[in-house]
């Protein structure tokens, strides 16, 4: 082993060094093997050309043996060496071997490497007697103390002021270390290594603020046992804040310190409500599955017996999906039983979210957005604040599969399964399932070469397939077995048949024509009962079907106009974009699927002859049985200008821009030419007005009818104009937008790019919206997610308050039946305003114009306290009045170190 070093500083030492020194480092090498020192040393003292294998590192570097003048008679047998691997040791300034000492010392950016260990620091002394190595930083001539030691085994890293370590036994002695292991940062005033595995510290404090020396708060304990990426088992431990110490403290303490998921118990939070009494809520287990799932199994308790119970769980498979899946239940009981106000409610959700990786298997996919519950479960809930979907009306669910065929058809097959809920009404509708099959596109006629030209080459047909098994039910009797018993069956196969070509250049011609054939499994027979003077229906079980068609063509053009005005003028010209089409359409009358039944008269009254069809009231409806033969007309316009910029060093079109001054604006209408009078259809118009470019549009429509009305306000076949009015009658209008405005408007400079807001996946998953016009949306008593930190060298004031504003208009007239009022016309708002980097106040509210009231309004602060958050929700007035109010350490490892408080909304249980 130790001709093996001498080898190795040979081997490393420069070319002209090695012919000088052969001899000498020979003869040395002699001198270390066989203790030519003038005593014998045994393993244990032996010298440190043993323990370290030099390396000259700089010119400056010197090395110093002293040498006996004796040689020995006699070999000594050597017992078994307690180190298992070789020392390296470096330094920037020098290496110094002291014979005399049997020490070596090394200054200026030192480091040492045994094994998977290494230790670093300003100066290093290696001990070959007592087989210890010392680590401490150095003064530089500011008198600063730097470089200070750095300990390193694997990927355990200790930042101490100084340490010894032996390398015999294992063990270090380390004063003021400090370290990072699972999320905690540790610092201890003393700390003993008894192994690699276990670390005793005395007067330690740990935090997960970014400081360790001047942390904003932490846990201080006289007693510590450290084991890395494992625990920390602590004697007495209290809190302190601002190096104040608070009542806040535990007998003993254990903290989990693992990088990978365990299990363990979730502590609840506690509190009282004005209508449930004391509670405990969000306790619970949490289950670390394996490497690729999760379930979090939590609960409420309230002492007048209401309760609830979470199951959420998380899976990933890398590669191939992810998703997760939470369900909900509570047992809500209002005021004490015998009570006269005492009610109880049930109510629960079920959320579930999974996603397929698009490579794993291209060719399908699977995937799940489910959100199902009891209708009023987002108003009845006492442990979850969801304004997002408070104040939306439906709920809404799908899983599908999907399956794409290779070949020259492309078949492509999907097998869904929906869900729709109004939560107003109760109305559930569900599909289990539905299949959609289809066959791309064929086109018999396509030529073997070139490109395909002409109406009879562009000839095409598909193939479409639609099953579904409809149910409608009702919240009372979901999951029960009365709500199959309605449901409908039935599949729709439909054969488009089209083409398209040019004529005369610069007209679009398109053609097609439809076959659909519509199967059921059920029919229904009417009938008229005169004792009971009612219409009786019967259903007929069996397969039974129907078949239709149609046909439509539509031709259309471009038309661009320019009107040119010079390149001197401040705006060079205007275009004017116009596509005209007209389409016809023809729709025969089915009569041969109809059947009558007379309903017979009373009082001298005439009977009454009524047409009916069997497939009345089946999934995919019944056929129409009048004929009709329809036109449209359709034109759309954008008008556009070229302005001059205000930059005058530009030059050729660079000077000019494009500014939109009317986008889509369009005129329809319809003529059927089956009908006897009112053949033509209201006028409709639409468009979009720019205000400021890019910022500020007006959405507009309006509906404007050509026929008068008679008295009973109904619509009758004479022109409004011959009926003594106007040529067009306004029967509604609707105006909208939407404008978004922040400080960076102002601060933005000409030709900077305009920065993408993000948009908050986890508010719009959970109903609500990016620009928390409907406010934001949280669970109780936990905090909210991390805030990053500050990267602003002014972390408490800003020179320029960033704020952000957003409002949102529409207004609805209507006039159908002579009532000429505004049925809308609301106003909505959200702002926040930055007062520092570290305070941020928003607020969202609405003002309902046409009835004089404000909407659901939210006030919003919250408060950036480096390791810890503070937040405060206020709903002032309303049916939602309630607030919230939260300070607890943002780290997911202390989340329960908190305090929060909250007055529920009043709920009425039903």
């Amino acid at each position: 082993m130790r001709l093996q070093n001498i080898g190795h500083f040979y081997k490393n030492s420069t070319k002209a060094l090695r012919t000088n020194l052969l001899h000498i480092l020979f003869l040395i090498g002699l001198f270390i093997n066989f203790g030519l020192y003038g005593q014998e040393k045994d393993s244990k003292d032996s010298d440190l050309g043993y323990l370290i294998k030099n390396r000259v590192d700089s010119l400056t570097q010197t090395i110093r043996f002293t040498i006996g003048d004796t040689l020995p008679q006699t070999t000594v047998n050597k017992k078994r060496e307690t180190l298992t691997d070789v020392v390296d040791a470096f330094a920037k300034d020098y290496k110094r071997l002291s014979r005399k000492e049997n020490k070596m010392y090394l200054y200026n950016k030192a480091e040492v490497i045994y094994g998977d260990m290494v230790i670093t620091a300003g100066r290093i002394i290696l001990d070959n007697k007592s087989q210890e190595v010392f680590a401490a930083g150095i003064v530089d001539s500011t008198g600063a103390y730097t470089q200070m030691p750095t300990f390193k085994q694997g990927d355990n890293l200790i930042e101490p002021d100084s340490l010894i370590f032996n390398f015999k036994t294992q063990k270090a002695l380390v004063f003021n270390s400090r370290t990072e292991q699972g999320g905690f940062k540790v610092k201890g005033e003393i700390s003993k290594r008894q192994n690699d595995s276990i670390y005793y510290l005395a007067n330690a404090k740990f935090t997960t603020a970014e400081d360790v020396d001047d942390a904003d708060y932490y846990f201080f304990a006289r007693k510590i046992k450290f084991v890395p990426d494992s625990k920390i088992v602590t004697g007495f431990v209290n809190m302190y804040i601002a190096d104040v110490p608070t009542p806040l403290g535990l007998p003993f303490g254990y903290f989990p310190l693992t990088d990978k998921q365990s299990s363990g118990f979730i502590i609840p939070s506690y509190g009282e409500n004005r209508n449930r009494g004391f509670f405990l809520q969000n306790g619970g287990y949490y289950f670390a599955i394996s490497d690729n799932a999760d379930l979090a199994v939590q609960g409420d308790y309230y002492t007048n017996g209401s309760y609830g119970l979470r199951l959420e769980s998380n899976y990933n498979v890398r590669y191939r999906f992810n998703g997760n899946i939470a369900l909900r239940y509570e047992k809500l009981l209002l005021e004490e039983r015998g009570f006269p106000d005492f009610s109880e409610t049930t109510v629960y959700n079920l959320r579930w979210s999974h996603s397929q990786d698009q490579k794993s298997n291209p060719s399908s996919r699977f995937s799940a957005s489910v959100n199902l519950g009891s209708s009023d479960y987002y108003q009845q809930s006492v442990n979850q604040n969801n304004t997002g979907n408070f104040l939306n009306n439906t709920l809404n669910s799908s899983v599908s599969y999907s399956k794409s065929f290779e070949g020259e058809l492309g078949m492509n097959l999907n097998i869904s399964a929906t869900h729709n809920q109004n939560t107003n009404t109760e109305v559930i509708n569900l599909t289990l399932p539905t299949l959609q099959f289809s066959v791309g596109r064929i086109f018999p006629f396509e030529p073997n070469k070139g490109n395909k030209k002409g109406a009879i080459q562009n000839i095409n047909l598909q193939y479409n397939v639609r099953a579904e098994n409809r149910i409608t039910t009702t919240d009372s009797l979901f999951f029960q077995p009365e709500m199959f018993e309605g449901a409908d069956v039935g599949a729709r196969h439909t054969i488009p048949i089209s083409t398209n070509f040019k004529i005369f250049d610069h007209f679009s011609v398109s053609t097609s024509a439809n076959y659909n054939e519509v199967w059921t499994l059920k029919t229904f027979e009417q009938r008229f009962d005169e004792q009971l003077r009612q219409v009786e229906r019967d259903t007929i079980t069996g397969f039974d079907s129907y078949r239709t068609y149609d046909f439509s063509t539509s031709v259309g053009t471009t038309v661009y106009g320019m009107f040119p005005f010079g390149d001197d003028n401040k705006i060079k010209a205007i275009r004017h974009v116009i596509r005209p089409s007209v389409s016809y359409n023809i729709n025969p009358a089915f009569d041969q699927y109809y059947d009558e039944y007379v309903r017979t008269g009373i009082a001298g009254l005439e009977d009454e002859v009524v047409e009916y069809s069997r497939f009345e009231g089946t999934l995919n409806g019944a056929p129409g049985n009048q004929f009709s033969s329809s036109m449209s007309f359709n034109i759309t316009n954008d008008l556009e200008a070229k302005v001059r910029k205000k930059d005058s060093t530009l030059s050729g079109d660079e000077r000019f821009k494009k500014v939109m001054l009317l986008s889509n604006f369009g005129i329809s209408t319809n003529y059927n030419f089956a009908t006897d009078s009112l053949n033509l259809s209201p006028l409709s118009l639409r468009g979009t007005l720019p205000i400021v470019q890019d910022k500020l549009a007006i959405n507009f429509l309006g509906t404007l009818d050509m026929y008068a009305l008679n008295s009973n306000n109904r619509r009758i076949d004479k022109l409004n104009i011959n009926n003594g009015g106007s040529l067009f009658r306004l029967t509604r209008g609707n105006a909208s937008f939407s404008y978004s405005l922040s400080n960076k408007d102002f601060q933005k400079k000409e030709g900077e790019e305009e920065e993408e807001e993000d948009f908050d996946s986890e508010s719009y998953l959970n109903g609500g919206r990016p620009d928390d016009l409907f406010g934001t949306s949280e669970m109780l008593n936990r905090p909210n997610p991390d805030k990053e930190p500050v990267s602003d060298e002014n972390e408490f004031y800003n020179y320029a308050i960033p704020w952000n504003l957003n409002l949102s208009y529409t207004m609805t007239y209507s006039n159908t039946a002579r009532e000429n009022e505004i049925s809308s016309h609301s106003i909505m708002f959200s702002g926040d305003v930055e007062l520092s980097p570290t305070w941020n106040v928003g607020v969202s509210s609405g003002y309902d114009l046409r009835n004089k009231g404000f909407s659901f309004t939210q006030l919003r602060f919250a408060k950036d306290l480096k390791s810890w958050q503070m937040s405060f929700n206020w709903t002032p007035f309303g049916v939602r009045r309630s607030w919230f109010f939260f300070i607890g350490i943002k780290s997911n490892i202390l989340q329960d170190v908190k305090y929060d408080r909250n007055r529920e909304r009043d709920r009425t249980l039903q």
